[in-house]
């Protein structure tokens, strides 16, 4: 899952990825395979490894006492009760879904091997066709190499801006992805070619719609989770045509979905606006979602499944915050657009649905209001009796760098 999670799940994504494997084996002869595709990875990530990878092989019992050690490090209580709520006050999530459990049974049906940066080791998962487990290695490999390069753990642990995180997490996932696939089908140039693109998505959702549990999951949960592997795999490959031999790590690091999403907006280095609310008590949890979680919320506004990538929204940065209250939880959201028509586009299209609320007790209220003579939008779900409708806290934009 992408960033609906925030780093949590971003975490889990990048250490527990994806794949058929089910492997059987043994530890020498995981570390044969490692040595084997050492090379090919190399080449095909264009990085030189400075030290072999350590590896091991894993029971799934163990893999999943591992998931669920992660997912609480990275997700404490406090902070999954705060962004379980979030996305349950903008209507991404069902009140009756409990987002620990769904995440737990997500990972552990998918994961089939993964590299842990805290002890710099992949592991490989037991349980079948050994032919398999060359697929998920090769990609687990280049997420070792990108270690020996990045913090991956100060990176992964970034909690204040779900949205830079998920770019982040999309370059190292996207770069992975392209260069697994060189190694599995060297010489071939297969991402090179046009019709690629369409096939590799197609494959990977039927893939993914394929497992029970993937398959009934929110649509900002299965987005979130295919987000890294498609847009980041689309974005790394402009960027290997736009800068050759080169790699987008330090200064150089997206900072959005929105440049993901559209590499025009990267190379002209459209920044996002940052926003910041005043300080306050009583605040659950606060975050960014960012233009590709605005996507899918505006695919659910309009009872669609399907979220629209193609043409860009305008979004401009947002950000959100969750009081905690006697009478139930509050949201205050700013959405901040590049231009008028973008900002009216939005409130034409989705704040209808977005103002009509079914929860007892509550009001909410969508109003246009300008952030520092930017065009915004501001949407308020909250307690009909809370205070603080009376004088509702405004944002700022930090110009800090």
């Amino acid at each position: 899952m992408r960033g609906l999670v925030a780093s949590g799940l971003a975490f889990l994504a990048l250490s527990a990825c994806r794949g058929e494997a089910r492997t059987t084996g043994d530890d020498a002869a995981l570390a044969r395979l490692v040595d084997s595709l050492r090379a090919p990875v190399e080449q095909a990530a264009g990085l030189a490894y400075r030290s072999t990878p350590r590896s091991a092989m894993r029971t799934r019992e163990q893999v999943r006492a591992y998931l669920i050690g992660k997912l609480d490090e990275e997700l404490p209580p406090e902070r999954m009760r705060g962004l379980q709520t979030a996305y349950r006050l903008f209507g991404l999530l069902p009140d009756s879904l409990d987002l620990r459990s769904l995440l737990l049974d997500l990972y552990t049906e998918q994961v089939a091997g993964y590299y842990d940066p805290d002890s710099a080791t992949l592991f490989g998962v037991a349980g079948a066709d050994p032919s398999r487990l060359r697929l998920v290695l090769a990609h687990e490999m280049v997420h070792a190499l990108q270690g020996q390069y990045l913090p991956l753990d100060s990176i992964l642990k970034e909690t204040s801006n779900n949205d830079r995180l998920t770019a982040a997490q999309a370059v190292l996932e996207g770069q992975a992805t392209l260069a697994s696939i060189d190694v599995l089908a060297p010489g071939q140039g297969v991402t090179t070619k046009p019709e690629f693109w369409d096939l590799y998505r197609d494959q990977i959702r039927a893939q993914q719609s394929s497992m029970p549990v993937f398959a009934r999951a929110p649509l900002i949960i299965r987005e979130a989770l295919i987000f890294p592997y498609l847009d980041g795999a689309a974005f790394m490959h402009w960027w290997g045509g736009a800068h050759p031999d080169t790699v987008p790590y330090g200064p150089r690091m997206p900072v959005s979905s929105e440049q993901i999403l559209h590499p025009d907006r990267y190379a002209r280095g459209d920044q996002p606006v940052a926003l910041v609310f005043p300080a306050d008590s009583g605040v659950l949890y606060e975050d960014v979602l960012g233009e590709d979680e605005v996507r899918v919320l505006i695919s659910v506004l309009a009872g669609s499944d399907e979220v629209q990538t193609v043409v860009p929204i305008g979004w401009g940065g947002d950000r959100y915050r969750v009081y905690d209250t006697p009478a139930g939880p509050a949201l205050i959201w700013y959405l901040v657009w590049d231009d008028a028509r973008s900002q009216e586009r939005f409130v034409r299209g989705s704040s209808p649905a977005l103002g009509r609320t079914g929860r007892r007790g509550y009001r909410s209220a969508v109003e246009s209001v300008p952030v520092e003579q930017r065009p915004a939008t501001r949407y308020v779900l909250a307690p009909e009796g809370w205070p603080v409708w009376a004088a509702l806290p405004a944002v700022t934009i930090d110009e800090a760098p």
